[in-house]
């Protein structure tokens, strides 16, 4: 077994590897580039070394840098994560070259299973089903739309080595396909040195599933079971879960063993997924490999039981896999959550900034249910522009899927995050969804659920009692603490707080009357309900824990002028507690008028100018670019709502904008 390994990435991914290394008793070596000198991983590593520059093609990409950093610290193996390296046969060949392990498969297997075209013609050699398409290099626009035409539409435009969602678009017109194609391109080139792209038939209402497979250097292989993945945003995976609601006993064999065959066929030879894209009739068609560890591989881990991570380093170690396909079972469910540093409300758009609070919720066992955090960033950190928005990724699991999707809600009603916008609300909300809870699920469920984009709800009914009661106890809890201030002047008669309150819920007035007798806070509401609050909750603290009408739950709680910001269950609101006549007084207070900013095109999100491609004077039709704004490795097209005349342009190719920042201006 080695006896040090450095771990060629960072993030969660990274801190997530030392756990395991730790616990295996082997020393750690972490890399970092200048964004993250501070970082969570660097922390927790046994050793650290500088790579260079922010970017990750002058850092984490740089094969030169990371043998080096071995050799610097004695590492005898290294483990690359997901990402950057982690699927480059010319790394895995670099660091054997210098008598380094790469714990990750064999570099042939990365060639003939990493590459998207070569995998699907291994899939289709090996006769498993796949989608139809071309399978060739596209040199062209041109070429590419004719090959479209070909295929019929929908098609999706993929980059050959490209991996959570970047490089890739779907294109339903001509038009779409031409753009499609050198955005993909583009990213592809940034994201993986690589701008092969290919184009594929687009499967309407698919579900995303994916079987994890894991085999030694003895020529054993089996599968762990599948993933479903269909919950996506921008083709990037948002929500994850094992098993799939989907497939029944049968299917996830039929899946399996294609996935075991494929693997075999390439002699693979550490963890590995590959992927299908499923009929809701539960027929499937190979997709692509992924031949290194995926992000979403916890919730493989909690119902088998099995580390993944360990058995890669065991398995790069030469030992043989200690299971076989009879000793794999299915226990339980388990739900991931990509908590992401973007705004929900904008598209999904990314948010950079300082962690001014990070509060995630407790891990271990609580109520049924097993709560896992898996995160690579601490309170005070940075989210730069230069990575991945991931936060973290909260699993939570559970005896069924109804008791790990309650399981999820209770933890990201606790997750206190603070300092940048963050999909929890989004998440949340999802969570309460319906459809999501029936299982019906596809790859377009956020876009047809929500196709006016996430706007964050409004409390209703048995949330809105919640929030009432949860805000009109936190206000009086500062009333009894103001009655125990020293100094102050002595009333002719003893203070008495009003008992009459009205909770504002943002517009919305919730009466009720407050009594606290024996200690016990009951507030009876205007409808005759009478409801308990308890808590230990103390003023500063992030999150409000408690009961209310003796059901446990979690409210985010942030202080604003004169009340508190509230939310719960995917919904958030601004919460004052008023007497009787401050209500009818607040109620004729006008409401302000957001600016007006239709003549402005506006920075969507923090991020680099990579084009404009207009010039002042110019005349534009409703739909034609205005500028393309990079952040996170995403390239973003901005289009013009509506025709007009570009008066003014404030910004050029290169600069780095805040959010909101006027790009230019119409006449």
């Amino acid at each position: 077994m080695f006896s040090k390994i450095l771990i060629a990435n960072r993030g969660e991914i990274a801190c997530r590897v030392i756990k395991t290394a730790r616990r295996m008793g082997i020393g750690t070596v972490a890399v970092f580039s200048e964004a993250d000198r501070d970082a969570l991983h660097v922390e927790m590593a046994d050793e650290a070394v500088f790579v260079g520059p922010a970017p990750a093609a002058q850092s984490y990409l740089v094969i030169e840098k990371i043998v080096e950093a071995c050799r610097q610290t004695g590492a005898e193996a290294v483990h690359p994560g997901y990402g950057f390296l982690s699927e480059r046969a010319a790394f895995a060949e670099a660091l054997a070259s210098a008598g380094i392990t790469f714990i990750g498969p064999n570099p042939k297997a990365i060639e003939a299973m990493g590459d998207k075209i070569e995998s699907k013609k291994f899939a289709n050699a090996a006769e498993v089903s796949t989608v139809p398409g071309f399978l060739g290099v596209i040199e062209s626009p041109e070429e590419a739309v004719r090959i479209a035409d070909d295929i019929g539409y929908p098609v999706m435009i993929k980059a050959s080595a490209g991996g959570g969602g970047k490089g890739m678009r779907i294109a339903y017109s001509a038009a779409e396909v031409a753009e499609g194609f050198a955005r993909a391109r583009s990213e592809a080139a940034s994201s993986f040195g690589d701008d092969r792209v290919f184009v594929e038939k687009f499967i309407t209402d698919p579900r995303h599933v994916e079987i994890q497979v894991i085999g030694d250097k003895h020529g054993n292989v089996v599968y762990l079971g599948e993933r479903e993945c269909s919950i996506q945003r921008r083709n990037q995976k948002v929500i994850e879960e094992a098993p799939s609601p989907l497939l029944d006993e049968a299917t996830r064999r039929r899946m399996g063993e294609q996935a075991v065959a494929l693997a075999k066929a390439v002699n693979y030879d550490s963890a590995g997924t590959v992927e299908f894209v499923a009929g809701q009739d539960r027929s499937f068609y190979f997709l692509e490999m992924n031949t290194r560890l995926q992000v979403e591989h916890p919730v493989t881990e909690m119902v088998t039981g099995i580390d993944l991570v360990e058995e890669m380093i065991r398995i790069a170690a030469g030992e043989k896999l200690r299971f076989s396909q009879e000793d794999i079972r299915l226990d339980g469910w388990a739900v991931e959550s990509r908590v992401y540093a973007e705004d929900p409300t904008r598209g999904f758009l990314p948010s950079t900034g300082r962690l001014v609070t990070y509060r995630p919720p407790a891990e271990g066992e609580a109520d049924g249910a097993r709560v896992r955090n898996d995160t690579g960033v601490v309170e005070g950190g940075e989210i730069s522009i230069y990575y991945d928005p991931m936060i973290a990724k909260l699993i939570p699991h559970a005896p069924t899927r109804a008791a790990a999707i309650a399981a999820q809600q209770r933890a990201l009603d606790a997750f206190a995050i603070d300092g940048i916008r963050h999909n929890i609300p989004f998440l949340s909300a999802l969570m309460a969804h319906p459809r999501w809870q029936e299982g019906h699920l596809s790859t377009g469920f956020i876009a047809e659920e929500f196709p006016e984009g996430f706007a964050m709800p409004k409390p209703e009914g048995e949330v809105a009692i919640h929030l009432a009661a949860v805000a009109a106890a936190i206000d009086h809890l500062f009333n009894e603490r103001k009655r125990r201030i020293s100094g102050q002047l002595r009333s002719a008669k003893p203070v008495r707080f009003e008992r009459e309150r009205v909770v504002m819920l943002g517009r919305e007035a919730v009466p009720l009357t407050i009594d606290d007798r024996d200690g016990a806070l009951v507030l009876a509401f205007a409808d005759g309900r009478t409801v308990a609050v308890a808590s230990s909750w103390r003023p500063g603290e992030p999150v409000w824990q408690g009961r209310v009408d003796g059901k446990a739950i979690a409210v985010q709680v942030r202080p604003i002028l004169n009340g508190v910001a509230l939310a719960h269950a995917g919904t958030a609101t601004e919460a004052r507690v008023y007497t009787r006549r401050e209500a009818e007084l607040a109620a004729l207070m006008p409401e302000k008028v957001a600016a007006d900013t239709s003549k402005q095109l506006l920075c969507p999100m923090p991020g680099l100018v990579k084009a404009i491609a207009v010039a002042e004077g110019q005349e534009v039709k409703a739909g034609e670019t205005l500028a393309i704004v990079e952040a996170m490795k995403m390239e973003n097209v901005l289009k013009a709502e509506r025709d007009g005349t570009v008066a003014k342009i404030h910004a050029k190719e290169g600069d780095s904008l805040a959010v909101d920042a006027v790009i230019l201006e119409f006449s």
